[in-house]
């Protein structure tokens, strides 16, 4: 896994509403600003999915706007990312069983697809709980089931802003905890 540190500028507005009101202190709010600005780009193919804000540069100026009745501070920021990498190898939690495959969620990486191919000697049961079932019985997968994978491919897709990670079990101390 890649983690890269990226710098930003941002401008945070705070409203002069939640100044008078005393309910936060003003680094509470720059910081659930900046959270918020972080985190609301799903992802980026260059830099990965967005981890934590790191740091924050002193404020220098502030600007009132009287008609929208905020403050409005120009911020430089730092943030972590994280970018998945092919051949690492990760710890998924099963979100959902189909019966081609399984669907993995690790952190913030939400399609992560185990094709039924990848997965040695595991047969797929539609029991009221689906689930993969290993052929001699003593290793099963399903809902909720925690999966150390492999990464085996990372396309991004454009429309979707997103990554695809394609997995496999096939190797030595991986498949399910």
């Amino acid at each position: 896994m890649v983690f890269l540190e990226i710098e930003r500028n941002a401008e945070v507005a705070i409203p002069f509403s939640v100044i008078n009101s005393g309910a936060h202190t003003q680094d509470d709010i720059i910081f659930l600003d900046l959270h918020h600005k972080s985190t609301s780009e799903k992802t980026s193919k260059e830099n990965g999915y967005c981890v934590a804000v790191t740091g924050i540069s002193p404020i220098s100026t502030m600007h009132i706007d009287h008609v929208s009745y905020q403050v409005l501070l120009p911020i430089n920021f730092s943030y972590t990312t994280m970018k998945p990498c092919k051949g690492e190898i990760l710890i998924g939690t099963i979100t959902e069983i189909k019966q081609n495959g399984i669907i993995l969620k690790s952190g913030p990486m939400k399609n992560i697809f185990l094709s039924k191919i990848r997965m040695e000697d595991y047969e797929f049961r539609p029991f009221n709980e689906p689930m993969f079932l290993k052929v001699n019985g003593l290793s099963y997968m399903k809902k909720g089931t925690k999966v150390r994978f492999r990464v085996l491919s990372v396309i991004w897709i454009q429309s979707e802003e997103e990554f695809n990670i394609g997995a496999t079990i096939l190797g030595d101390y991986i498949g399910p905890i």
